[in-house]
């Protein structure tokens, strides 16, 4: 009796927690905000991160890196990742391909949340300073000297970078 009575409570709670509402936070960037699913990013992400790392022939360039982006002036935030989420959303998602079905569900839904994320964004009105749009010509100028499939997998390998970035930019409650 005490045994089923134990596994029926542990039944009721893993329910309860794989029913509870999906947690998000609100990024404030420069006066603007966008609501994001952080939990779900990064479980995403690391179905993919493997697959997009181990295919990265292109070991000694680097797109991003956190220097960039902690060296984005004060007011530019906005602005900079407006672009970024522009990058991703129209070069990389769309030219990036792995051979497991699973895998391209997670990379659409990480497309999908980004999509989501830029159309809150956009609402805002973000300047963009000369500094800023250089750094981000940086990065588009790195990705295409590789092939596109190549800089792709490159930018989905680096996404931890950007998933770090819009943790920072929305504090926990």
């Amino acid at each position: 009796m005490k045994i089923h009575l134990s596994s029926s409570l542990c039944t009721l709670l893993l329910l309860g927690f794989l029913n509870r509402p999906v947690e998000s936070r609100t990024l404030h960037v420069d006066g603007c905000s966008a609501r994001v699913h952080f939990h779900e990013l990064r479980k995403y992400f690391s179905d993919i991160k493997s697959d997009a790392i181990s295919g990265d022939d292109e070991i000694g360039v680097k797109l991003l890196d956190t220097s960039m982006i902690k060296n984005v002036q004060e007011g530019q935030t906005c602005c900079f990742l407006r672009l970024l989420l522009r990058f991703y959303v129209e070069r990389v998602f769309n030219n990036y391909e792995s051979s497991q079905p699973h895998q391209q569900r997670c990379s659409s839904a990480l497309a999908n949340a980004f999509v989501s994320i830029r159309r809150e964004m956009h609402k805002c009105h973000c300047n963009c300073g000369e500094e800023t749009q250089r750094t981000i010509d940086s990065v588009l100028t790195k990705f295409d000297m590789l092939q596109i499939r190549q800089g792709a997998q490159k930018a989905v390998g680096e996404l931890d970078i950007v998933l770090d970035l819009l943790e920072r930019l929305a504090p926990t409650s």
